[in-house]
């Protein structure tokens, strides 16, 4: 059955009841980084065990800082504290509660998967900062970086995914941005097809979205693209 979510809340939303028990994933529905957690939490089958309280970014409440001082998205309130880091979240949603591993025991495949942890915050604003440019064409380190991405999914040759054929926190870390975001953002705004010449990654984008945790958690693509467009004044 799919999910309901809830409405986001703005700065006229009473709060909830902060530290009672019940554990909160605060997120906004555009954030890449807060989708990560969206994903793992599906995938575990945690949505019972975890409640998502969306929040309105552009009109968000006052009492949320109380919760987050930080006041971004993600944050995760769970066993009266709060964690606010997509990568420890995810992680740590893995580690302490029930549903399917999202890391191999392997500890080759364990190595390389904090490898692909290490690099994805240069990954992603590397390849954002390009999206962002007033440049025609993308970078020659965002086409780096994607070419990186290929190269990583051909390590393992026993499945599509970063690991092989298993579904990982790898695959959460870089989804979001690369299938939902990058590929969407970068044939408009450059017209540049991140999937030519890079099959392995294209297979990779194929096999996510046959992947109901993940496809649950995707927005239009028009709307994430407008979303960023007039938040960056690319309109």
């Amino acid at each position: 059955m799919k999910e309901v979510l809830p409405p986001s809340l703005n700065a006229t939303s009473p709060p909830p009841s902060f530290f009672d028990g019940t554990t909160r994933l605060y997120l906004a529905y555009v954030c890449p980084y807060a989708q990560r957690i969206w994903i793992t939490r599906n995938y575990k089958g945690l949505q019972e065990k975890i409640k998502l309280v969306a929040i309105d970014l552009r009109d968000r409440p006052a009492w949320y800082k109380e919760v987050y001082p930080e006041n971004k998205v993600p944050s995760l309130e769970h066993d009266n504290k709060v964690e606010g880091n997509s990568l420890k979240i995810i992680k740590y949603i893995n580690a302490h509660f029930e549903g399917p591993a999202l890391l191999p025991d392997d500890p080759v495949k364990r190595t390389f998967a904090e490898e692909l942890f290490g690099y994805s915050d240069y990954f992603t604003n590397t390849v954002f900062s390009s999206v962002l440019s007033k440049e025609e064409d993308i970078s020659a380190d965002a086409v780096a970086g994607l070419d990186k991405l290929e190269e990583y999914l051909s390590k393992f040759e026993d499945g599509p995914f970063f690991l092989g054929h298993e579904f990982s926190l790898v695959d959460i870390t870089y989804a979001p941005f690369v299938e939902s975001r990058y590929k969407i953002f970068l044939s408009d705004m450059k017209k540049y097809d991140i999937t030519k010449g890079r099959p392995k990654l294209n297979f990779w984008m194929k096999e996510l979205n046959k992947i109901e945790a993940y496809t649950a958690t995707k927005r239009d693509p028009q709307e994430l693209l407008s979303h960023t467009k007039k938040k960056f004044g690319l309109a």
